[in-house]
């Protein structure tokens, strides 16, 4: 039973920094690609970051040099450090894991709320 567990957000000021966290079990993390997405009201889904299978990044234009990837694979938990929060961070985030062959999952999602 595969499970992906978001923590650590919340309401911050601008300039701020927040590390949200991804439990996830249930699924072999070498097949999986593991990423954060973001969805603000009104928006489109947006990919924030992501970390393969093999552990190669990717992170969008719009937080680059702001936001990082990064994994614990003992404790099963991937991470999005977010610094210099700006209003237009806020947005519901979303961990989200996904294998061609096995499919995809998401978590319930945690609110970022930069004001």
């Amino acid at each position: 039973h595969v499970q992906l567990v978001e923590s650590g957000g919340g309401l911050v000021q601008p300039g701020d920094s927040l590390r949200l966290s991804c439990t996830h079990s249930g699924f072999t993390r070498d097949d999986y690609d593991m990423a954060w997405y973001r969805q603000a009201p009104g928006n489109e889904c947006e990919l924030v970051s992501l970390i393969s299978s093999e552990g190669s990044t990717f992170t969008a234009d719009s937080v680059m040099g702001r936001f990082s990837i990064s994994q614990d694979n003992a404790k099963k938990i991937v991470y999005l450090q977010m610094d210099s929060l700006k209003a237009e961070d806020t947005a519901m985030y979303y961990c989200y894991a996904g294998c061609s062959w096995r499919g995809a999952y998401w978590g319930q999602g945690t609110q970022v709320t930069v004001s």
